[in-house]
């Protein structure tokens, strides 16, 4: 039997991972701020975007998201190792992007990756303290 902190664990880590992909296709920048360490590494280049710390990126974030319509973060299947207040997790994200065109026309990029998180317990719970993409695929539409 899983002991009963492991499970709270998981369930608090399950939370935040959900929390950034609501936060992500909200366009709630400051939501990320509970998702996020201050000091968080961040690297998004596997699928052409930027890397550096998190203030910067959460810049970068809400300068070229909102060019897009609609996003979908689906995170799931993560392989979490808990040790203390430190985790490493691997999740399978899948990410349709709407654009549209100047004629209103929609396009869809279809992105397929691996987020890669180191994971600490803070005072304020658990916080991603740094994130590599992995790329799968990139497909658009």
């Amino acid at each position: 039997m899983m002991p009963l902190q492991e499970m709270s664990d998981r369930l608090e880590i399950q939370d935040l991972l959900a929390r950034y992909s609501h936060a992500i296709d909200s366009q709630d920048w400051d939501a990320l701020d509970t998702v996020f360490t201050a000091d968080a590494h961040i690297d998004y280049t596997a699928a052409g975007g930027a890397v550096g710390p998190y203030p910067e990126i959460k810049a970068w974030l809400a300068s070229v998201l909102p060019a897009f319509a609609v996003t979908q973060h689906l995170a799931t299947t993560t392989k979490l190792d808990l040790d203390g207040d430190i985790a490493q997790a691997r999740t399978i994200l899948f990410n349709p992007m709407v654009s549209r065109d100047d004629q209103g026309e929609e396009h869809v990029l279809f992105v397929g990756l691996w987020y890669r998180d180191r994971l600490v317990r803070t005072d304020a719970g658990w916080r991603i303290a740094e994130r590599v993409e992995e790329k799968g695929f990139m497909k658009a539409v």
